[in-house]
């Protein structure tokens, strides 16, 4: 068998967005001279990008379910307008602020699930009058006025790991943090490997999953020593701290419990889900709902990080968010998507954008290569699958999280149907 193959457990083409990833990475760090991989830099990157990965995680789900939201921008705007209000003219502590913006977006939230899932309204009509409303709101409520937030709610968007115990040259928290993360993945990878033989599944060999364990132990280890050698002050951000909580719950949610199978089923047919006794309104009230409040998370991170709340905040958010899910694997046609896949298209994405301003490239010339990259991308995953292939970040997923067989029920390939995909809840 080829290496590469025992390696990735696959056709390594399916990999392709990694490995656009790595590359882009790597031609960047040799075209900048360096200041690609440079510890502010990724500091920088990770802070500028973190509300915009925050958002990709909730539109996966709803992309997922068949829908599409566009009002995220706007309403992430309206929400971060509020707080700042909130806290400002009314005295309240940043983190009843905070409180009262996840408040906001549930019951926006609400309101877009009500009129999509139980009215029927198509989600793109609903959030288009909603991407509509929500900027209205936050003009009229803020006056087109810049509103400035105090230092501890600046910390929720602009805040790192704090300098603990002995002076070493390092922040000892993001070194910890690093090492958590390295146990945390050898730990999995053996106990699913260990499963799998007391399953009776085909495992690799070893050598194959220590070399796997060693890929990513290492690139984790270096992430973690970039954080921790920044400049004094900083260290790992806060909003990358909640960004990685959020992706293991979200990943947890989305690959391991019933609501997360409910998801794919609906997204890839609807009335065969119905028909196996999903709640179809209920899963689609509920992606709608949770992508408002992670939209009401990202405005009040973006507001911290910015320092004040402004009338223009948001613009051409949902744009993104959109890019990096469907860059990241996801289907037009719902039901195929990972968090993990978001994540990885959000980030090719972010460096990318990063690597061209480093390289002085203007703003029109950025937007075009972005624009491409995005159509490639699709084209190629469309193309893998009119081949009868998985697409590329499902596959990853699901071979690096059990080594017998696919960790997401719903995604042991792209032909299983639905009804197949609900008798494993039995």
């Amino acid at each position: 068998m080829n290496p590469l193959k025992k390696l990735f457990g696959g056709n390594t083409r399916q990999f392709g967005m990694i490995f656009a990833l790595v590359a882009l990475i790597i031609f960047f760090q040799i075209a900048t001279e360096g200041r690609t991989l440079t510890p502010g830099n990724v500091i920088n990157l990770f802070n500028g990008n973190s509300y915009i990965l925050i958002l990709a995680i909730g539109m996966v789900l709803v992309i997922i379910a068949g829908h599409i939201d566009l009002s995220v921008g706007s309403v992430a705007a309206f929400v971060g307008v509020t707080v700042a209000l909130a806290i400002r003219d009314w005295g309240i502590p940043w983190y009843l602020g905070v409180l009262l913006g996840l408040g906001l977006g549930v019951l926006i939230g609400a309101w877009q699930g009500f009129w999509t899932a139980y009215v029927g309204i198509p989600a793109f009509i609903v959030t288009l009058a909603g991407m509509l409303l929500f900027r209205g709101f936050n003009q009229f409520v803020g006056k087109s006025n810049t509103i400035p937030v105090p230092a501890d709610f600046q910390f929720l968007g602009s805040g790192y790991l704090p300098e603990v115990g002995p002076s070493t040259g390092y922040n000892n928290l993001t070194l910890l943090l690093g090492l958590v993360a390295v146990a945390f993945v050898v730990v999995g990878a053996l106990r699913s490997r260990n499963r799998a033989k007391a399953l009776g599944a085909e495992v690799p060999e070893m050598w194959v999953t220590v070399l796997k364990l060693v890929l990513i132990c290492g690139a984790i280890l270096y992430a973690t020593y970039l954080f921790a050698t920044g400049r004094p002050g900083t260290s790992f951000p806060i909003p990358g701290l909640i960004l990685a909580v959020l992706v293991l719950i979200y990943g947890f949610i989305s690959s391991k419990t019933v609501i997360g199978r409910h998801v794919y089923a609906v997204g890839g047919n609807r009335h065969a889900a119905e028909l196996s006794g999903v709640q179809s309104k209920k899963v689609n009230f509920l992606v709608m709902m949770n992508m408002s409040v992670l939209a009401g998370l990202a405005g009040m991170i973006f507001v911290g990080r910015s320092t004040a709340s402004g009338p223009f905040d948001g613009v051409g958010w949902e744009l993104d968010a959109i890019a990096a899910v469907f860059i990241g694997g996801a289907a037009v046609t719902g039901g195929v998507g990972t968090v993990i896949g978001s994540i990885v298209g959000g980030l090719v994405m972010a460096v990318l954008n990063n690597g061209l301003q480093l390289m002085g490239v203007g703003a029109d010339l950025t937007q075009i290569i972005k624009g491409m990259v995005l159509l490639i991308a699709v084209a190629f995953d469309v193309y893998n699958k009119t081949q009868g292939r998985p697409s590329i970040i499902g596959l990853l997923t699901r071979n690096f999280s059990r080594p017998g067989g696919p960790s997401n029920p719903l995604q042991p390939d792209e032909t299983t149907s639905t009804k197949e995909v609900i008798s494993k809840e039995a």
